[in-house]
C-alpha cells in the first residue's frame, strides 16, 4: 500500500520531489494524527463526551514529539492532523486555525456520509513522505488497527521507526506487535492538563480497584426490559 512507484503531487502545493532524482532525501520525524479516532476512542474511555478539559493539549504534544525528533540538525519535523468536517463545522474552525498557530499541518475533508474517512488520506500522506524524505520516525495517534497495522509493520521492515500513541484500551494491535511500539496517550507529558477519568488495566495499583459502572443498574435494565419487550 505504501511502495508506490513515483511520489504523487502535495495536497495543495507542488510536486513532491522524486525519491531517485539523484539528490538524498533528508531525514524527517512525521506526526499524523487521526482526529475522528482519537475523539471517539477518547469518548469511549472515559464515558462520556470530551470537555474542554479532557481532550488533549495539541501544544504539549508538539512539544514532546520534537524533542524526540533531537538536534535541529538531525532531522524534519513535520505533524500533520486528519480532521472530518461536518456541514455544520461549528467550532472547528478555530479549532483548526489553533492547530495551525502552534505548527500543525491540517488535512481537512468534508464528512458527507457517515461512514467517510480519511483512513487513506493518512497513509497517502505517509506515502508521499517516503519519497520526499527519509522516514526517520513516524508517531501515529490512532488505535485503528484495521487499516494501519499492516502498512505500519511494513514501514518497520523498511527501516522506520514507528511510534504507535493512543489508548491502551483500544490499542490492542499495536500493543501486540512485536515491530510497532506503543504509547499510551495520557502518558505523553503534558497531554492533558488533569487525569482522565480512566482505570487503565495496564496500570492497575498493586491492592486493585474499584471500576465504577458508566451507567446505572436500572437505567441499563430499563433499556434491557423495553428491548426484549420488542
Amino acid at each position: 500500500m505504501l511502495d508506490i512507484p513515483e511520489a504523487p503531487a502535495e495536497q495543495g502545493g507542488e510536486p513532491e520531489r522524486a525519491a531517485d532524482d539523484g539528490r538524498s532525501r533528508p531525514p524527517l520525524d512525521l506526526l499524523i494524527w487521526d482526529a475522528p479516532n482519537i475523539d471517539m476512542t477518547l469518548s469511549t474511555v472515559i464515558g462520556a463526551r470530551p470537555t474542554a478539559a479532557s481532550r488533549p493539549r495539541f501544544d504539549a504534544i508538539a512539544a514532546w514529539f520534537v524533542e524526540g525528533a533531537g538536534d535541529p540538525g538531525a532531522s524534519d519535523v513535520e505533524a500533520c492532523v486528519f480532521a472530518n468536517i461536518p456541514p455544520q463545522p461549528g467550532s472547528l474552525q478555530r479549532w483548526v486555525e489553533a492547530l495551525r498557530g502552534f505548527g500543525y499541518s491540517v488535512f481537512a475533508r468534508p464528512k458527507q456520509q457517515p461512514d467517510d474517512d480519511i483512513d487513506q488520506d493518512m497513509l497517502d500522506h505517509i506515502a508521499v513522505r517516503q519519497h520526499s524524505h527519509r522516514l526517520r520516525r513516524l508517531v501515529v495517534f490512532s488505535g485503528d488497527g484495521r487499516n494501519f497495522a499492516e502498512p505500519l509493520e511494513e514501514l518497520v521492515r523498511q527501516g522506520t521507526e514507528v511510534v504507535v500513541v493512543a489508548f491502551s484500551e483500544v490499542a490492542g494491535y499495536a500493543i501486540g506487535s512485536d515491530l510497532l511500539q506503543f504509547i499510551d496517550i495520557e502518558d505523553v507529558p503534558g497531554a492533558f492538563t488533569e487525569p482522565l477519568d480512566r482505570v487503565r488495566l495496564d496500570a492497575l495499583p498493586p491492592d486493585g480497584a474499584w471500576l465504577r459502572p458508566t451507567r446505572s443498574l436500572r437505567e441499563f435494565v430499563a433499556g434491557f426490559t423495553a428491548r426484549r419487550a420488542g
